[in-house]
């Protein structure tokens, strides 16, 4: 089944790049020109993918991606004409599972088109045959990694995928440090850059989710100048 992706833009050149390369490669492709029309036709119909641009009129991407988040799980690309750290910030915080900057190399967003949705698949698929234990449980803390589902003192907790992906390592590795460059490469498939906090936002994240004190965290501790446990 070819995969449906969602192109929000409010530049037509723009949409219509877009959905040129990503049709050329058996996709289906939906525009939208703002983030509200794109609200609305995900209250009709699903897609696999998102790519949302973040300086729109009426409704920024940062807002429209938390909207998204409360009911939808599905991998969201974001895009930005500025460059800066805080931007890519923003979007990853705001739910986002990846960020790419315009101008932007069409083949560039195709490969994170197909990174994605290869994990997300993957990770929605039957259950890891490796991998018999599909619910981990710590403390108050339920992990099942066949749905997808998070609760914590009972309360199902919405992850994004990569948040998600995060947690699991983490939960799979239980009691043992893991470095921020081992989570990244892990979860992103690519190498991990020193200067790349990409992991320390999704964390934040993951924490205001989970813990009822993220400022003094119970499930993911911080080992100062290792990285990560359990």
């Amino acid at each position: 089944m070819e995969s449906k992706i969602l192109i929000v833009d409010d530049e037509k050149d723009i949409r219509n790049l877009i959905s040129v390369y990503l049709e050329n490669e058996g996709m289906q492709t939906i525009q939208a020109e703002d983030a509200i029309e794109a609200l609305k036709l995900l209250e009709k119909q699903d897609f696999d993918l998102i790519i949302l641009d973040i300086m729109m009129p009426k409704m920024d991407g940062i807002e429209a991606c938390m909207k998204i988040r409360q009911e939808r799980n599905m991998p969201i690309i974001m895009l930005s004409a500025k460059s800066e750290d805080m931007d890519k910030i923003q979007g990853l915080a705001s739910g986002a599972d990846d960020y790419l900057s315009k101008p932007f190399n069409p083949l560039e967003l195709i490969a994170r088109v197909k990174s994605q949705l290869r994990r997300f698949k993957k990770y929605n698929s039957d259950t890891d045959n490796n991998n018999n234990q599909t619910v981990i449980e710590i403390g108050d803390l339920k992990v099942n990694t066949d749905t997808r589902q998070v609760w914590v003192r009972g309360k199902d907790i919405r992850l994004t995928p990569k948040e998600f992906d995060i947690l699991e390592i983490l939960a799979r590795n239980k009691g043992i440090v893991l470095s921020i460059e081992k989570i990244y490469e892990a979860v992103w498939k690519e190498d991990f850059f020193k200067s790349d906090n990409t992991v320390m936002v999704h964390i934040t994240k993951i924490r205001d989710k989970l813990e009822e004190d993220s400022k003094h965290p119970i499930y993911i501790k911080t080992v100062w100048g290792v990285g990560y446990k359990i």
